[in-house]
């Protein structure tokens, strides 16, 4: 697959796929010529993972999601506190102010006048339109999709107001309109069919109103940003910004204490000791939003029409959660700077109950359990069969995630102690990924980070999610108990009700055992002492970064 966006007057999309090409042309349109960034400085951030794309409305990874929340704007963005149930913990971003109809059905935004594209277009009310529009197709198939599910439409009051209007009243409606879909330019992708777009996605070039514009990006190398002087929000402190890409976070730490890096955002127990002998180098350590599980599949990599020979089976996931010492896995491998995880949510949350009863290590419980289901030991192998086959299944891990090897390593061993063969399938991010997105592999180490509001992380196990192009629950988990919980956790105006909604269905997600929920990790950063940061969200560091400054 090819395609190529060009920066003149004419654009052509190029999509070729297999032997298809469909050539698409745009509008000339007016562009801003270079302008010559005044502010001085570069940050460098060093990762070890990759965008997967660029482009927001397919955007499902951390790194994307960095470049793209300073490239392109929301209408307005969920302050520190992460309280998205009121709009007036939220800070106004694209839209400059914002209106509600006496019956709360329906919300105007009026677009900042001054808020102009990379290229040198207005920002208008018909660009937010648009972009809800498409982040709506089903043939772009965004993830984002069942997140919008109660915005009905939105319309066009003139130039610079935009209203939504919703089916049903909602704690969640403000968030949903204002900061779930990031606006895109309807100049550049209107007559760009969406199918297309989504073959094309992974070469698309942003043009974006936000503070910094996209430079380049040199894949699994380097992604490059510069200040957007004349931004309509003020030119930020920062005049570039560089990710700069390795797979190993050996290397990577080894280039923010060297100095070749000043931001590393996944600093482990080593690395903090190591830092704190050098007089270049600070660790900020704070509650982060993200988790990681042992994510199992319930249908047949192979062939999906057929149920798993192994993890369709509930007590047999069961058996296999208590058979994991979660708590000594994170102090082997995090020492303080992690927790077990307890569920498919973060502690982070208000909507989170920190008493769910979880499926702790109980090797005898998991013991009977397996023989019960005629998993028996061969007594000159250690191993457990049943039919002359033994209890074997491969693991997926992401060569670029030191914790995760380190991690599956040690899940490996503990599960051969049950009598259970776990075979460590390693590779680099885009396979990993690859091999999510397709459904094919038994069990994988995946991380989710649960962003601004608790509903985004729990739908991603919906079955909607599962039965959806370009869904996001690659396990095919489906229980229609968590499903109704869900929706009344997220329909629910009283914040207490929904709470409590909120608690059964993340317990019913922890007794059906999807994925055994291994750990939440802190952020931590380590930072060279020329940079001076702002306010850091947990969900977003970067949310502030913009105002951030170096010396």
């Amino acid at each position: 697959m090819t395609a190529t966006f060009s920066p003149h007057r004419r654009r052509k999309i190029v999509v070729t796929v297999a032997t298809a090409a469909v050539v698409i042309s745009i509008p000339a349109c007016s562009e801003r010529a270079p302008v010559t960034d005044p502010r001085p400085g570069t940050l460098v951030i060093v990762t070890t993972g990759d965008a997967d794309v660029l482009f927001p409305p397919l955007v499902t990874n951390t790194t994307a999601r960095q470049v793209t929340e300073l490239v392109y704007d929301y209408l307005a963005e969920v302050g520190t506190e992460l309280h998205t149930t009121s709009d007036k913990a939220f800070q106004p971003r694209l839209a400059e102010s914002w209106k509600w109809s006496s019956d709360s059905m329906s919300i105007a935004f009026r677009i900042h006048p001054e808020a102009k594209w990379h290229d040198g277009r207005p920002v208008r009310a018909d660009d937010v339109r648009f972009t809800f529009n498409l982040y709506n197709d089903s043939a772009l198939a965004s993830p984002m999709r069942s997140d919008l599910t109660n915005i009905d439409s939105v319309s066009v009051l003139d130039s610079i107001t935009a209203v939504f209007w919703f089916r049903k009243r909602s704690p969640l409606q403000f968030f949903a309109a204002s900061s779930q879909i990031q606006i895109l330019p309807k100049h550049i992708f209107e007559r760009v069919r969406s199918d297309s777009l989504r073959n094309a996605a992974a070469s698309i070039k942003p043009i974006g109103s936000g503070r910094y514009r996209f430079v380049r990006w040199n894949v699994r190398q380097t992604i490059e940003l510069a200040a957007d002087s004349g931004n309509y929000r003020g030119t930020p402190k920062i005049g570039r910004l560089i990710w700069r890409i390795t797979p190993s976070a050996t290397t990577a730490t080894t280039m923010l204490l060297a100095g070749e890096a000043d931001l590393y955002d996944t600093m482990r127990p080593d690395n903090v000791r190591e830092a704190a002998r050098k007089q270049n180098v600070y660790v900020i350590s704070q509650p982060g939003a993200d988790f990681v599980f042992m994510e199992l599949n319930f249908k047949d990599p192979l062939n999906g029409k057929r149920a798993h020979r192994l993890f369709a089976s509930r007590d047999l996931r069961r058996a296999l959660a208590m058979s994991v010492d979660r708590s000594a896995l994170v102090r082997n491998v995090f020492d303080t700077f992690a927790r077990p995880a307890i569920g498919p949510t973060v502690r982070a949350f208000p909507s989170t109950d920190t008493t769910l009863v979880q499926l702790n290590y109980a090797p005898d419980q998991a013991r009977k359990i397996l023989d019960s289901l005629g998993w028996r030991t061969n007594k000159s192998t250690g191993i457990r069969e049943r039919s002359g086959k033994p209890l074997r299944f491969r693991l997926l891990v992401p060569g670029s995630s030191e914790n995760r090897k380190h991690m599956a390593v040690l899940i490996q061993a503990q599960l051969k102690q049950a009598g259970i063969v776990v075979d460590l399938d390693q590779m680099d991010w885009t396979a990993f990924s690859e091999r999510l997105a397709a459904h094919h592999f038994d069990a994988a180490l995946a991380s989710w980070n649960v962003g601004t509001n608790p509903a985004a992380a729990i739908r991603i196990w919906t079955t909607k999610q599962a039965v959806e192009e370009g869904g996001l629950n690659y396990s095919s988990y489906s229980s229609p108990r968590f499903d109704a919980y869900v929706d009344s956790a997220t329909s629910q105006m009283d914040s207490t009700v929904s709470r409590q909604f909120y608690t059964k269905a993340y317990q019913t997600a922890i007794d059906d055992a999807p994925a055994i929920w291994l750990y939440e990790p802190r952020t931590v950063l380590g930072l060279n002492k020329r940079v001076h940061i702002g306010p850091v969200r947990a969900d977003a560091w970067w949310f502030s970064l913009a105002d951030w400054s170096v010396r």
